[in-house]
């Protein structure tokens, strides 16, 4: 007869309600700001923010199409969900202060799965300094669905839009692009691997890195603070969240601009290379058209490049371009490419 001491606790959600749910997921939120006026437990929140502009991004999260939890950790995926919206308030150059989440959820997650959800949450809160101040939840008939909106404040002469790059400026890119993409290639490997042969396991040994890129991205809020310490103000930037070659196209089209990118200057984790290699799988087209990076790209004054050069964690990879050059890339072997924004097509059998 099995230990029941070892057989995990389930608590049907139904047995608290939808507010006593909320209630319970939500009840270890601090309020870490003042501009925090109200947050759960009225019919809005309120925010005071003092005169500065309010910047809200909002992004959702399906199973099935942006996750999936044969290999995705709750905690990891609550995480991941509330970085994602943090991600596009950076983008901005404004820092976010407050979050919203709301879950519609099946009737096979039980309260013990929404605690792990939520500890994840709880966790980028921390980290990130927000607030939880509000949310919805309610029943799916399938499946899970995570929606997080993000709040936060910026200066009027500080905020960084997309439709402002000029021809001369410098393109910019944090960090690294790739790896998350890889990652995605290697779960869904052995997902496969597994569904065939359930006796398997998995080999995920040596690719801590590209799996952490994947399940646990981290947005650049220390690049919003690198700006602010050197004085400097991006003339354009978006987060990376849809490859490379969809983001210059963002920038290109909302500017009306052309864009020159040196393959030489994008910034490819070693671990990604050679992981795209093993995938016959050209690593450039891998940071162009993967995704989840969650990097910042952004142009600069030319008259800004001593600031630049000397910060840690960016690269220079490119030009701004009149609009009629189009958007190319000049590989390393000096040929020049049209650059196609191709976008990241969650779990696209074509690109496993």
């Amino acid at each position: 007869m099995a230990n029941e001491s070892n057989t995990p606790k389930r608590t049907d959600v139904n047995t608290l309600g939808e507010f006593g749910l909320i209630d319970h997921l939500t009840q270890r939120f601090p309020l870490h700001h003042r501009s925090s006026v109200k947050g759960i437990g009225d019919d809005a929140a309120v925010i005071d923010h003092q005169g500065a502009f309010t910047v809200v991004s909002t992004d959702m999260l399906v199973e099935g199409i942006h996750f999936d939890l044969m290999y995705t950790p709750l905690k990891h995926l609550g995480y991941k969900a509330v970085v994602v919206n943090l991600s596009d308030i950076y983008a901005m150059n404004a820092i976010p202060q407050q979050i919203m989440v709301s879950v519609a959820l099946s009737n096979r997650y039980s309260v013990e799965a929404m605690e792990e959800l939520y500890e994840g949450i709880r966790t980028a809160c921390s980290v990130y300094n927000v607030d939880l101040i509000g949310g919805d939840t309610t029943s799916s008939p399938k499946g899970l669905v995570i929606s997080v909106t993000a709040i936060g404040k910026g200066h009027k002469e500080r905020l960084t839009y997309r439709n402002t790059a000029k021809v001369g400026d410098l393109i910019c890119i944090t960090g690294n692009l790739g790896a998350a993409y890889m990652g995605l290639q290697i779960l869904e490997r052995e997902k496969q691997i597994y569904l065939s042969d359930p006796e398997l396991q998995p080999t995920l040994e040596g690719h801590d890195y590209l799996l952490e890129r994947q399940l646990k991205p981290e947005a650049r809020k220390d690049m919003i603070e690198a700006f602010a310490k050197a004085d400097l103000v991006p003339t354009a930037m978006i987060d990376i969240s849809d490859g490379l070659g969809s983001e210059l196209f963002h920038i290109a089209k909302q500017s009306g601009v052309g864009v020159l990118l040196e393959e030489s200057g994008v910034p490819i984790h070693e671990d990604a290379q050679f992981q795209a290699i093993d995938f016959n799988m050209d690593p450039i087209t891998v940071a162009l058209s993967g995704g989840e990076d969650y990097e910042l790209l952004f142009t600069v004054d030319p008259k800004d490049l001593d600031k630049v050069k000397y910060m840690a964690d960016i690269y220079i990879a490119g030009e701004i371009v009149p609009a009629e050059d189009g958007v190319k890339l000049n590989s390393k072997g000096g040929k020049l490419h049209d650059i196609t924004a191709q976008g990241w097509k969650h779990f696209d059998p074509s690109k496993n």
